[in-house]
């Protein structure tokens, strides 16, 4: 039941015939898994929180950083290093105590996606990476989940929510009805490579969350069986239908068996990585390897590594023939997220075995190699 506090809280949402003093308490009682406490989470979070969620869980291993700022509306200036899921539970914590938040600072992966899917009702995808997005997927699929997945480019966004079961027991369309196979985070670069207008996850968001209190509530049209795209450049949203694949749970134990089999077949599996500390020690040594930069122009301008050869991201594919294989190739970006998908991408496709990633990247060195480095 609902406190008197609580109802003068929700008051608003009460008021509405629609949901009233039944669906206030389905929203109190609900479990809601937000994945990812970035763009998108935000106001996901802000708002979600907002409606009396009675259980929010947040998964996320990464830090506020300078250029988060922009979009991120959770966090402050003074944020700058903190864990993104601790500092949002705490500022959400602020805005309504009456609700319990559990933050999470790890990344989502195979050994734990079950264990934290399986507790909620509710998975929303604010994540920026397919790995992430088709293990959501395929974790949700097997325990009867739905989720709310979201995704932001430039200017324009998508919304859908996937593997949702109607009031008539009917399955919606799974995220692998529409894209079956995983594409390389190379093919369709983040919001780190690319850019994004700061308003897009903000609008984005708040179409995600509000799919969220349509599920628990039963009230309106769930997005399920629909792909929302909304273009703010242009003012223009349009829909385009899915359906339910047949094949649409082998789709998911083709994939498993097949990752089984790489996994199976490969000894060498685990990405090798480098501290900044282990990087300058070998510089210093004059060891004979070779520096990647996979930033764009503009921040290999602000500053770089000595002697670093740059190849952003997004032009990786067409550059593969520069990449050395005979020598020690350690790869760094900004904070090490665009390095890990580019090595996983060469190790993958092209069967690279010499590359090493910077864990922190440029970021770590500039604070714990060298303070002069000018940062951004």
């Amino acid at each position: 039941m609902l406190t008197s506090a609580e109802k003068t809280r929700y008051q608003k949402h009460i008021l509405l015939p629609q949901i009233g003093l039944e669906g206030q308490q389905k929203l109190k009682f609900a479990k809601v898994l937000v994945i990812g406490a970035g763009g998108l989470g935000c106001p996901v979070l802000l708002y979600l929180t907002a409606a009396g969620i009675g259980k929010i869980g947040i998964l996320d291993s990464d830090v506020v950083d300078l250029t988060n700022l922009q979009r991120q509306v959770l966090y402050k200036t003074e944020d700058i290093g903190k864990p993104k899921a601790t500092t949002a539970a705490k500022r959400l914590a602020q805005m309504n105590d009456t609700i319990e938040i559990e933050a999470v600072n790890q990344k989502l992966k195979k050994e734990n996606a079950e264990a934290f899917i399986k507790m909620y009702d509710i998975v929303v995808d604010c994540t920026d990476n397919f790995s992430a997005r088709y293990l959501i997927n395929d974790m949700c699929v097997k325990h009867q989940k739905p989720f709310v997945y979201g995704a932001i480019h430039q200017f324009e966004g998508q919304v859908s929510v996937f593997n949702f079961k109607d009031n008539n027991g009917v399955l919606g369309p799974t995220y692998r009805c529409l894209f079956p196979e995983q594409p390389s985070d190379l093919e369709i670069p983040n919001c780190a490579a690319i850019g994004v207008l700061g308003i897009l996850p903000g609008t984005l968001g708040m179409y995600q969350a509000n799919e969220v209190v349509k599920m628990i509530t039963g009230i309106g049209k769930v997005l399920s069986g629909e792909f929302l795209m909304v273009d703010l450049l242009e003012n223009t949203s349009q829909k385009i239908k899915v359906k339910r694949r047949a094949d649409a749970e082998h789709l998911i134990e083709q994939h498993h068996a097949e990752s089984d089999d790489i996994a199976a077949c490969s000894t060498d599996n685990i990405m090798k990585t480098i501290t900044v500390e282990e990087l300058h020690d070998q510089l210093v040594q004059n060891k004979e390897l070779v520096l990647l930069d996979v930033r764009n122009l503009y921040e290999y301008d602000i500053c770089h590594l000595a002697n670093s050869v740059l190849i952003p991201m997004n032009s990786i594919p067409n550059n593969i023939k520069h990449i050395p294989r005979d020598k020690p190739v350690v790869v760094y970006c900004h904070h090490g997220m665009r390095s890990a998908s580019v090595i996983e991408f060469l190790v993958q496709n092209h069967g690279f075995k010499n590359l090493i990633n910077l864990e922190g990247g440029i970021n770590e060195w500039a604070n714990e190699i060298d303070q002069t480095m000018p940062m951004y």
